[in-house]
């Protein structure tokens, strides 16, 4: 069966107090987005970058510059991560196969996991990457707060992976402010979601002090 990966990476660099997008920024000399289309270069998945359109002259030049070679088709991306994503699925012409989900800017996935991923979206319709959470927490309120049992609690990452066809249709829905992420479309679809294991390496790129995590890692 096909397999797909829509990598979607639309962000500023706000956060990171930087006027380079923080995709791409530097790790370990080379853009963070660059690391994140190479953990998905293998079993010849189809990679489909989807970038805001003012950012594609840049990342061609980044690509030209570093020599990047990791096949992967330019998508257009949207308003929303929700728009960027539908972009991505719609590009698909296919409506048969597996597609993974992934956040341009978590650069450490692990390879393990991404297989894992297509093994059950294959047989169980999704697998979303999720970890326990390591510190206690609480619920907070008008009321005040009350503390929670976090072992009924995971923290959501990507890949996420689907069946083509489950998570093209369930993309044809209006957009919602609720949708935090592509397994919440697909459970507003009417579809359960499933969890598998992921990797407290696998972070998000967000801030400089992710940047020096990711860089720790890397160095190990």
């Amino acid at each position: 069966m096909q397999k797909f990966a829509v990598i979607v990476a639309g962000g500023s660099g706000k956060r990171m107090g930087a006027e380079l997008p923080k995709q791409f920024i530097a790790l370990q000399g080379l853009p963070i987005l660059m690391h994140t289309l190479k953990a998905f270069h293998f079993d010849d998945i189809k990679i489909l970058l989807v970038l805001p359109d003012h950012q594609t002259d840049h990342w061609n030049q980044l690509v030209a510059t570093h020599r990047f070679d990791v096949p992967h088709q330019l998508v257009k991306g949207g308003k929303e991560r929700f728009h960027s994503v539908q972009n991505g699925l719609n590009t698909i012409a296919e409506s048969d196969g597996l597609v993974a989900i992934h956040d341009g800017v978590r650069p450490l996935v692990d390879r393990n996991i991404i297989r894992k991923s297509y093994e059950i979206a294959y047989t169980k319709g999704s697998a979303v990457a999720s970890i326990p959470l390591k510190d206690s927490i609480r619920s907070v309120d008008h009321s005040g707060n009350q503390q929670e049992d976090r072992n009924q609690f995971r923290l959501i990452q990507t890949p996420q992976t689907f069946q083509l066809r489950l998570i093209k249709k369930a993309f044809e829905q209006p957009y919602n402010t609720s949708f935090t992420d592509d397994a919440s479309v697909l459970e507003a679809a009417g579809h359960a979601v499933h969890l598998i294991e992921g990797n407290y390496k696998n972070i998000k790129i967000t801030t400089p002090e992710d940047l020096l995590i990711a860089q720790s890692f890397l160095n190990v």
